[in-house]
């Protein structure tokens, strides 16, 4: 199995799902005390979030291109991005690397076809449902996105003031749930997670559609990818 790299910490609250995740899958496919060979790296996360509001993409993702190259020497042979958001620089960091850089818009794309599904709704912060970077991956899959019409400033208040800092409560709950009738009443057929936060947040329990977890499905593509 190949060594998994991860670029964490955005937020870590997150990052620790990645980690569970990673090594319960390990677990599940290997078996016995099998679990992942990881190499994380956990970024100070003001920083970037700083970036983000600046608009500052190209000094982001130079900085997380440099991470992931420097896993890359530490013996990585997969690299991943737990966060949504920051995959608006993924085209720098697959610039840096010469080992398999695992998109998380795509075993979600897959995880959607593969279930029938070709209208979907997406959650995720403000640049992911405002942004194209993460829509036109999608509609490259051949997936027609939806993206709340009201509440978006609402919904990227709870992921960066409370979620991201371990905080979930009943009443942010009840506006996701909201937000997820109104992608339904349009037409959605599902709703994607894509936020790695949200899923601290919104399960099938909860939502009006089924939900397909960016953070579940892309930690599980990486160790698919590891093990290849």
């Amino acid at each position: 199995m190949k060594t998994i790299g991860l670029i964490g910490g955005m937020s870590w609250e997150s990052s620790a799902h990645y980690y569970a995740i990673l090594n319960r899958e390990t677990a599940r496919l290997r078996g016995g005390l099998h679990s992942a060979p990881v190499v994380l790296h956990s970024v100070d996360f003001a920083p970037i979030e700083a970036m983000q509001r600046a608009g500052d993409w190209l000094g982001a993702g130079a900085v997380l291109a440099g991470i992931a190259a420097g896993l890359e020497q530490q013996g990585c042979g997969v690299i991943g991005l737990a966060t949504n958001t920051m995959h608006i620089c993924a085209p720098q960091i697959m610039a840096a690397l010469s080992v398999p850089f695992v998109h998380i818009a795509m075993p979600t794309a897959a995880a959607l076809k593969a279930d029938g599904i070709s209208k979907v709704g997406l959650l995720g912060t403000r640049f992911t449902m405002e942004k194209p970077f993460y829509i036109d991956v999608l509609n490259a899959e051949g997936l027609e996105v939806l993206v709340p019409d009201v509440g978006i400033t609402n919904l990227n208040g709870i992921i960066y003031e409370e979620l991201c800092l371990g905080i979930v409560r009943d009443e942010s709950r009840q506006i996701y749930v909201e937000a997820i009738g109104r992608l339904q009443a349009r037409g959605a057929e599902a709703v994607i997670l894509g936020c790695t936060e949200i899923g601290m947040l919104i399960d099938d329990s909860v939502s009006p559609l089924p939900t397909y977890d960016t953070t579940d499905l892309h930690a599980k593509a990486l160790v698919a990818a590891a093990l290849g």
